[in-house]
């Protein structure tokens, strides 16, 4: 029997190679005056840029210019919201990574309200969010949050009391998402393994999430057979068109996944350890996914059976492993195993690396959200993951 489910609405997904093309047009439908949202010097410098603003110049379209330069903060989405507040600004256009999709979707949520960021924040401000925004069109240039799918925006303050917080409400899903796997041809291999890796952690945990749904899961899958196939084929071989179209449909299926079904424990982790320490969200997602799951399954196995996650670990352990014919204990540890080898395939930085120290291990622990995890963990367990990767 099909258990009960919710899905939120999507954005109107153009999904090729060469989809950028159609973006002067489609603003076209909103009107001639836009913010465009990039990255900094990696944007000015990819073979896009040139061909997109002479093309955006063409239609007619203005557009006001604003660079994002690591993941965006209140002050930052405050103090553009204020300049644009007097433009006549039709849409927001955002082409870049996550933290960049995250600040135009921010931008255009606070187009008409008043007051900042701060106060519409998850766990952090106490005001309701009508759900006003201006029209938004996300191009990733990335292959790792699914920004381009998802009714949230993170915003940070990095710091001994910070946070990474989401702004959220159902109509922040972008309005229209071009996801042109050309674009990522140029991102580097470094950032390349850590947006892959949240893209799998992504996929990983709404798979296994405790509000998963037979529909998120036939996503998840698909986009878990396209990680297989891809993730370490683009960390190697950045030029290859095909691996990149293969990650582009899983982070895009990623992020329509984690909308539905959830997260789990290395996200929370993501928050928590991302609020205090800069340090780049798919690192902490690619560094924690090894130790995580082990622990994860350690736990379920010494817990009240759940054969329905129990399975999910060996169909997991059974992608991403060749040999056939096992006991099932043989995949979910070869899964773990699996990771751990990739952790070192990509040369995922571990944790000392951005200044974390075993005196914070428990400060970060005690503010560590479990979400959906498919196990609920003690202090003790959460402690061990971080340590592992120390």
């Amino acid at each position: 029997m099909v258990k009960a489910f919710q899905f939120s609405r999507l954005p109107f997904i153009h999904f090729s190679t060469g989809k950028i093309k159609v973006l002067p047009g489609l603003i076209k439908r909103y009107g001639k005056t836009i913010l465009l949202v990039t990255a900094g010097e990696s944007f000015v410098k990819s073979p896009y840029a040139e061909t997109l603003s002479e093309a955006l110049l063409r239609e007619g379209i203005k557009y006001l210019h604003f660079v994002v330069s690591g993941e965006p903060s209140p002050e930052i989405i405050d103090s553009v919201s204020e300049k644009i507040r007097n433009e006549a600004v039709n849409a927001v256009v955002a082409v870049g990574g996550g933290s960049v999709l995250d600040a135009g979707k921010a931008v255009s949520a606070m187009y008409g309200v008043k007051g900042s960021v701060r106060e519409y924040l998850e766990g952090v401000g106490t005001w309701e969010h009508p759900g006003t925004k201006l029209p938004f069109i996300a191009l990733p240039t990335t292959s790792g949050t699914g920004s381009e799918a998802t009714k949230n925006a993170v915003i940070s303050e990095i710091g001994k009391n910070g946070f990474k917080k989401s702004l959220r409400h159902d109509n922040f899903v972008p309005d229209i998402a071009i996801v042109d796997p050309e674009l990522t041809l140029s991102c580097p291999p470094d950032i390349t393994a850590a947006s892959g890796m949240d893209c799998f952690t992504q996929l990983t945990e709404s798979f296994l999430s405790g509000n998963a749904s037979e529909y998120t899961d036939a996503l998840a899958w698909e986009g878990l057979k396209a990680v297989k196939s891809s993730l370490v084929q683009t960390c190697h071989n950045g030029d290859d068109i095909t691996a990149r179209t293969g990650m582009s449909f899983a982070a895009l299926t990623s992020g329509i996944c984690l909308a539905n079904a959830g997260l789990g424990v290395v996200h929370g982790f993501a928050s928590s350890a991302g609020g205090m320490f800069n340090i780049p969200h798919g690192v902490v997602c690619g560094t924690l996914m090894a130790p995580a799951n082990a622990i994860t399954l350690r736990e379920l196995r010494r817990g009240v059976n759940n054969p329905e996650i129990t399975n999910k670990y060996v169909r997991l352990g059974k992608l991403f492993i060749e040999t056939r014919g096992k006991p099932d204990d043989y995949y979910m540890d070869g899964f773990v195993e699996y990771l751990l080898k990739l952790s070192d395939d990509l040369n995922l930085p571990r944790l000392d690396k951005y200044g974390i120290k075993e005196e914070d291990i428990e400060p970060i622990c005690r503010i560590t959200e479990l979400k959906n995890n498919p196990v609920k963990l003690n202090l003790e367990d959460l402690m061990e993951i971080l340590r592992s990767r120390l």
